[in-house]
């Protein structure tokens, strides 16, 4: 019955959040032109159906897949590693991401010619995004076989992020301040960057994500109780971990290839879940969890538009949601070893 008004709550907030976006904004549209407009009447000025369709719409679906994405890979690695402080960026997926964008915009200055091929822009970052995540994925799911101790695998992706944050500095010191700047600007992250022409590929990319997450509750309720638990229940932990690190990189890498690296999203969303619903049933929690996330980044993006004349990078904001939440939960975690 909690979960059930838990849950409710989370989908009417969903709802109130997603209509504040798209009736606020940088720019001032009256709120009876934006229900005319969304209503499928003429607007008043161009300029306002043209915002609406192609800036606020497509901004708003991304927050929500993005937000939901996100926590629900960093509830999936807080559940496998049984580590509350387990999160998408602990592995080094997104790191990854990062070092794929470094290489095209400090290393090859934002194109790359091959013969009478030519690739550049913004497709070129998501391409080079995609492949460094997929990278450090591919060399994760490698480990997972050899190393048994989820601790262990744990470390390697730390181990992992350390050497890309490495290899980026270097890259920083030989590239020209244009590329640099480029690469700092798509570090502070932004749902503006998934236009109409990109938000199809973007939804497939995470609804599939979504979707193989809904399909490991059932191990991710088992894996709980430990591995020799859920093995004795006929759960296949080593399948199951290279499918969970397979959808926690999908989902991971194709928020941040589209979006930026969004921080502490992944790592805070789940335990504000687990606060309103105050159990760990993941038929209950990762819905949950995916609606808590989608509620904070729609209210991060809110916020982001407050100015008039310029807009609040989304990697300002988080930190300053998130970075609470993990205080919180490393308090309570003393406080329980205290005990």
């Amino acid at each position: 019955m909690k979960a059930r008004i838990a849950l409710s709550f989370l989908a009417l907030a969903l709802t109130a959040l997603f209509v504040g976006n798209l009736y606020w904004g940088a720019v001032h549209i009256p709120a009876d032109a934006v229900t005319r407009i969304l209503l499928g009447g003429e607007a008043e000025r161009p300029s306002w159906g043209f915002i609406l369709w192609e800036n606020r719409l497509p901004q708003t679906i991304t927050a929500i897949l993005s937000g939901a994405g996100l926590s629900v890979a960093g509830l999936m690695l807080q559940t496998a590693f049984r580590n509350p402080l387990a999160g998408p960026s602990i592995l080094g997926i997104d790191s990854g991401a990062n070092l794929g964008v470094a290489i095209v915009m400090l290393l090859l200055g934002g194109s790359l010619t091959a013969g009478h091929v030519s690739l550049g822009g913004f497709l070129l970052v998501i391409v080079a995004a995609m492949l460094g995540a997929w990278a450090v994925m591919a060399v994760l799911i490698a480990f997972s076989r050899v190393l048994r101790s989820n601790t262990l695998l744990l470390i390697t992706g730390v181990m992992i992020g350390y050497l890309t944050s490495s290899a980026i500095s270097l890259l920083n010191y030989g590239a020209s301040e244009e590329g640099v700047r480029s690469f700092m600007v798509w570090g502070l992250g932004s749902f503006a960057n998934v236009t109409v022409d990109r938000l199809l590929p973007f939804c497939l990319s995470m609804g599939i994500g979504l979707l193989l997450a809904l399909l490991l509750v059932k191990p991710l309720n088992a894996l709980l109780l430990g591995e020799s638990y859920a093995a004795n229940l006929g759960i296949n932990v080593s399948r199951t971990r290279t499918l969970l690190l397979f959808t926690t990189g999908l989902l991971t890498a194709t928020s941040t290839a589209f979006c930026g690296p969004i921080a502490f999203v992944g790592l805070a969303v789940p335990h504000l879940a687990r606060l309103l619903l105050t159990s760990s049933d993941h038929r209950a929690l990762l819905p949950a969890t995916a609606l808590a996330g989608a509620c904070l980044t729609l209210f991060c993006n809110l916020i982001s538009t407050l100015p008039s004349d310029t807009l609040i990078p989304i990697n300002v904001i988080t930190p300053i949601l998130g970075a609470p939440v993990v205080i919180g939960v490393l308090l309570r975690m003393r406080n329980s070893q205290a005990l």
